[in-house]
């Protein structure tokens, strides 16, 4: 995995962890020779770390997702893109969250 490419934007400080917005952007122009096949977003300290993925082609327009995500107290956050060309690459944020989500245990 190489860093750059992907553009992660999250908060620094998530007051509630329970709807924390999140948008990714990859620098790809989506044609059928050259797009992102799929995102991935990691919270390591999630019950379930892995907490999305989302596939992607050229026909997508653009390399862009938004969305929120429940987070279960302060940790980075991952977003893996995986290029048609098999190449991956990341971008990572560290949040701040003053009120926890996910402590049920999944």
């Amino acid at each position: 995995m190489r860093r750059g490419r992907v553009q992660l934007e999250l908060p620094k400080v998530a007051e509630n962890g329970h709807s924390v917005r999140m948008v990714v952007r990859v620098d790809s122009p989506m044609t059928e020779a050259d797009h992102v096949r799929a995102i991935d977003l990691v919270a390591d300290r999630n019950p379930v770390p892995r907490v999305a993925t989302f596939f992607l082609g050229p026909g997508s327009g653009r390399a862009e997702v938004e969305s929120r995500l429940r987070l279960n107290g302060s940790q980075r956050v991952t977003a893996i893109a995986q290029l048609a060309d098999g190449s991956f690459w990341f971008d990572a944020v560290d949040v701040t969250v003053n009120d926890l989500a996910c402590i049920d245990g999944g």
